[in-house]
């Protein structure tokens, strides 16, 4: 995709604005986080009328609603960035990177990874858009190659937009699955009208093929290049010194040492790991999930590792990125509990249904979806308030259903660009804030929600 050089301009002129927009005011996550809940506190008991020991109640009572879900996102970042340091997997990754020479391939090429990578898992995307952008931050440092690293980073992330349009779309398979909470209204739409619509999937393949050009496009000067900091580079070595040093400390010839050492340990959790694999997905028909994907990512970790013993090495190593997980996620857990419980989801989604008619719903229900993701960023959390609310509005307006459903879909990913939660584990690999990539996703939120509404507007 090559664009006029005035096009160009307007975008490094919007995403130079909006990074230093961002650099002034954009805090730590914790602290919006803590802001969104005491807005949404204010809001439930002056705009819904909820009370106040009601709202505090519904806080509380769902601070630890996401534990399940936290485990699982703790998980995922540490079983992929442990796999991604695998000596197997650093040369696979070392010698895809090594194919880049130039930034601009390099932000175009992570961009298309994150995306990709999001159309097969959503959780997946998180993980191998940041790890490949450290990696080939790495490459390009030894190349002596410039690159903006917080912009590779953000170009990693922002593929992430369209994973609620592939294989682990949580809306589109949740009202597929038997005995779905609206099934008594809408009966079950297959996947072959959401999902693999024609319609999702032009829209998710331009995205895929012209997003990293935008991305890429965002570049600013060789001068103004932000190349990856020194301390990543060290940890890399001081992972491989200890390394070298626990080989040396077990290499006694002891039975607990020849025990921590033996890689047939590892082989054999393999084995019984790929046997319950084959049954999951042969004989049960199981479906690619959060706990499916950390338990491939836990084999494959196990299969590329030395011991045990160096295993658990590398689980330790990538368990120092943790942190941020353990409050706020629980705070946005509670800060849904209010939203829902409250009723101010469904006031917000209640106006824009009732300015709609068959053929605006989608639209209105993509940005209403796109505002409430800001406080409510779980997939299946938005769609228990706002789906049945437009599922009443399409029946009664003879609107496209399924368009629908994509729609709010689409909403849901879309301002993830913007909605600092799942970004949190690609900026703890990275090892950057969020004020550093922000400023260019919301290039890719404008460019996208272009794409989004064009779409429901035109076909």
């Amino acid at each position: 995709m090559e664009l006029t050089k005035e096009k160009t301009e307007v975008i490094k002129k919007l995403s130079d604005f909006f990074v230093k927009m961002v650099e002034r005011w954009i805090p730590d996550p914790l602290v919006i986080a803590v802001l969104l809940t005491a807005l949404v506190l204010i809001l439930s008991v002056t705009l819904a009328d909820y009370g106040i020991l009601q709202t505090i109640d519904a806080w509380g009572g769902s601070f630890w609603s996401l534990l399940r879900f936290t485990g699982q996102m703790i998980l995922i970042l540490v079983l992929g960035y442990a796999l991604a340091g695998t000596p197997p997997a650093r040369r696979l990754l070392q010698a895809a990177a090594g194919r880049i020479n130039t930034a601009r391939g390099a932000y175009i090429s992570v961009c298309f990874v994150g995306a990709g990578a999001a159309l097969i898992s959503w959780g997946l995307s998180l993980v191998a858009g940041a790890i490949f952008a450290r990696t080939v931050a790495e490459t390009l440092k030894a190349k002596g190659v410039a690159v903006h690293y917080p912009l590779l980073v953000a170009s990693g992330y922002s593929g992430f937009v369209i994973w609620h349009q592939g294989l682990s779309g949580s809306i589109p398979l949740v009202v597929n699955t038997p005995g779905h909470f609206l099934e008594g209204t809408i009966g079950m739409i297959p996947v072959a009208a959401t999902i693999f619509s024609p319609l999702n999937m032009a829209v998710a393949f331009l995205v895929l093929l012209t997003l990293p050009f935008i991305m890429a496009r965002q570049a600013p000067s060789v001068a103004d290049n932000i190349p990856l900091p020194d301390h990543l580079d060290a940890d890399r070595s001081e992972r491989s010194t200890s390394a070298a040093s626990h080989s040396a400390e077990i290499s006694a010839d002891s039975p607990a040492a020849r025990l921590e050492n033996a890689r047939t340990l590892n082989l054999f959790l393999v084995l019984l790991g790929l046997a319950y694999v084959g049954l999951f997905f042969i004989r049960d028909g199981g479906s690619l999930n959060l706990d499916i994907l950390n338990f491939i990512f836990l084999l494959a970790g196990l299969a590329l590792s030395k011991s045990p013993k160096d295993y658990l090495e590398l689980i330790t190593d990538a368990a120092k990125v943790i942190g941020p997980f353990l409050i706020q996620y629980p705070l946005y857990a509670g800060l849904m509990g209010v939203m829902a419980a409250s009723g101010l989801g469904a006031m917000l989604v209640d106006f824009f249904v009732s300015i709609a008619n068959a053929e605006t719903l989608p639209i209105y229900s993509f940005f209403s979806a796109g505002i409430l993701n800001v406080f409510i960023p779980s997939g299946g959390g938005q769609w228990a308030v706002q789906g049945p609310i437009v599922v009443d509005a399409a029946l009664a307006l003879g609107a496209d259903l399924p368009r629908v459903v994509m729609a709010v879909a689409w909403g849901d990913q879309w301002t993830n660009m913007i909605q600092p939660l799942f970004a949190i584990p690609a900026l703890a690999i990275a090892g950057l804030h969020i004020r550093d990539i922000m400023g260019y996703c919301v290039i890719a939120l404008l460019f996208t929600g272009m794409v989004f509404v064009g779409a429901l507007s035109l076909f």
